[in-house]
Parts: C-alpha cells; sequence; structure tokens
C-alpha cells in the first residue's frame, strides 16, 4: 500500500491559470473520447450507462490520438500554443477540473498518474508519429 500523496493544490491552480480554457475543453472532450475508444476496443466490462474510470495513462493516450486526429500534424504546435509540453500537463489540467468540481476522482488515482506517460517531441514530430496509439 502506497503513501497518500500531498497535493499542492496551489501549485496546480497556479501552473492551470497558465493554460488557456481551449486547452481545458479539449482534455474534457478527450475524456469522452477516450471513453468511447475503451468501450470500442471492448475493454470496458461495466454496462453502457455507468460512467467508466479512466486512467492517467488511458487519458494521455486518448488525447493524444485525438489530438492526432483532430489536428494532424499541427497537433504538437497547438499543444506549445498553449503551453502543454508533457503529459504531465495533461495531470495539471485533469486535476484542477477536479478542483472545480468538473471531474472527479478515485482514491487510487494520483497526479503522478500523467507523469512521463510518453515523450511529446517523439509522439508529435513527423509522419510516423501520427498513427493513433491505442494503449
Amino acid at each position: 500500500m502506497s503513501v497518500p500523496e500531498q497535493l499542492d493544490w496551489d501549485v496546480v491552480r497556479n501552473r492551470a491559470a497558465q493554460i488557456p480554457e481551449a486547452a481545458f475543453q479539449f482534455v474534457r472532450e478527450g475524456l469522452g473520447h477516450t471513453v468511447k475508444s475503451i468501450q470500442a476496443q471492448g475493454a470496458d466490462t461495466m454496462a453502457t450507462d455507468t460512467p467508466r474510470h479512466v486512467t492517467g495513462q488511458q487519458l494521455c493516450f486518448g488525447l493524444r490520438d485525438l489530438a492526432i486526429e483532430r489536428y494532424g500534424k499541427l497537433a504538437g504546435t497547438v499543444f506549445r500554443r498553449w503551453g502543454v509540453r508533457r503529459t504531465d500537463d495533461f495531470g495539471v489540467m485533469v486535476y484542477a477540473l477536479i478542483d472545480r468540481g468538473e471531474m472527479k476522482r478515485s482514491d487510487g488515482d494520483s497526479i503522478d498518474d500523467f507523469h512521463a506517460v510518453y515523450d511529446f517531441e517523439e509522439s508529435f514530430a513527423g509522419p510516423d508519429s501520427l498513427e493513433p496509439a491505442h494503449s
């Protein structure tokens, strides 16, 4: 059993204040996209009308896939413009949305679930990286 993290909400709020609302909207949409993607892969064992918990890692990959789908080769540019440069920034946005009451977390969730899930430079650079990775 791990020791619960001591999340510094002030740090989350301060970092989140630097990220534009468009990025938060993308994360909200990305959550729905990720849930649908997981269900389509048959990984969802719950009824479709039951909310599905998504891990931080799953959400990061869902956001990656949605960004590539939506923005193509410009996905990295869009994220850089928003000031989102690593998967940890997704965690900041998710925890800011939790703080606002727009998302929920379960007891096992941690902001560390978003730490270094993948490298942005590798994921959003070049045509070979632009295939959605369903992980």
